[in-house]
């Protein structure tokens, strides 16, 4: 099932920080457009050279219970062409094009849990970790949230006002450590100076987490550096790998080992199939048309598909967003980049096509 395009009527701007601003966003006809806490929107923006496209994955600050509603918090990017674009450009009353929400960065929410949640994150890192914090905190009445967010500075720390009223409205219920790494003025209680690393997080969990370490869920959404920071301190904590979910908002530098994708019964390679990445023909299936064409070493799938203006759905071009998703029905692929894809998923022969280059000759994917 292919996903859906929608233009969205912008409703409301709020200013967050001085460079981040929560854009509200509702479908013309106020039509209910499904989603979870946790997922992101793609904004199609034509800020491009001579009024180009360009997509951008936003991660969702709203819930599902705030529908029609859906909000993305933009922080400004030096030099970033979209994020600026949005910030000077956007305004009460205009329509964005924008795909339904994707991704598995989620959390599903039940009256009846009773559940401790870690949510650690660092500059805008914070937006989908806000989604799932409201959610829970709003429709989860016996469960507990702690949320560790690092910034700069106080100045710094998007949804600033908000969390101090959920602070204030679920004071049994909701903590929140803030960790400065440059702060303006002193420090007060509940508020730390340093990195967020392991040392830290160490201290923050081991002085203010009334749960065992072991038995909570954890969230971490920022950037790369922190996150494997957190991992270690969770690991020294004994927290087992199943409790520990994760977002990246940006891809790792270095292309990872090879991954080949092979479904069961497919991909026999034949003498020429060396397992090289070179020039190969490749065939989509996406809604219901075949397509052909050939991929260059230097290309993507993605990027040569969408060489020959072959439409093809896609979002952040890194392999972590699952926009792209379809299934090797033959051949093998290399990936770039995993980190979206699960292990059954892998197992499955689930292939990202914006990471993905063919290894044989006989590559054929079928996109949702």
């Amino acid at each position: 099932m292919s996903t859906p395009y929608f233009s969205l009527n912008v409703v409301e701007l709020t200013r967050e920080t001085d460079d981040a601003v929560t854009i509200h966003l509702e479908h013309p006809n106020r039509q209910l457009i499904a989603s979870e806490a946790g997922q992101f929107l793609t904004l199609i923006l034509p800020c491009g050279p001579g009024g180009k496209k360009e997509r951008r994955a936003y991660s969702l600050s709203s819930t599902p219970s705030e529908a029609p509603r859906l909000s993305v918090t933009v922080k400004r990017v030096t030099g970033g062409l979209v994020s600026n674009y949005l910030l000077d450009t956007v305004r009460v009353g205009q329509q964005l094009e924008a795909m339904a929400p994707l991704g598995n960065f989620t959390l599903k929410t039940s009256p009846k849990s009773a559940r401790s949640l870690v949510l650690i994150g660092a500059g805008s890192g914070i937006t989908p970790l806000m989604s799932m914090l409201k959610a829970v905190l709003r429709e989860e009445p016996q469960s507990h949230v702690l949320l560790v967010y690092g910034n700069r500075n106080e100045k710094s720390v998007i949804f600033s006002e908000q969390l101090r009223q959920l602070e204030a409205q679920f004071t049994s219920r909701f903590q929140i450590e803030h960790v400065y790494s440059q702060p303006v003025g002193p420090v007060s209680a509940h508020q730390h100076v340093g990195r967020l690393n392991r040392t830290t997080l160490l201290r923050i969990l081991e002085q203010r987490h009334q749960f065992p370490a072991s038995q909570a869920e954890y969230f971490l959404c920022g950037p790369e550096g922190m996150m494997v920071e957190a991992k270690a301190a969770l690991d020294l904590l004994g927290v087992p790998d199943n409790r520990v979910r994760r977002e990246s908002f940006v891809a790792a530098a270095e292309t990872q080992e090879t991954t080949a994708a092979q479904p069961n019964g497919h991909g026999d390679v034949s003498a020429d199939d060396d397992d090289q990445i070179k020039t190969r023909n490749v065939t989509i299936n996406y809604e219901g048309s075949e397509y052909q064409f050939e991929v260059t070493p230097n290309q993507t799938i993605l990027e040569a598909a969408l060489d020959q203006d072959i439409d093809l759905p896609y979002s952040c071009q890194a392999g972590l967003c699952t926009a792209c998703r379809g299934k090797c029905l033959s051949g093998k692929v290399h990936l770039d980049e995993r980190e979206g894809l699960s292990d059954s998923e892998m197992k499955q022969g689930y292939v990202l096509v914006c990471v993905a280059h063919p290894l044989t000759s006989d590559v054929v994917i079928e996109i949702d």
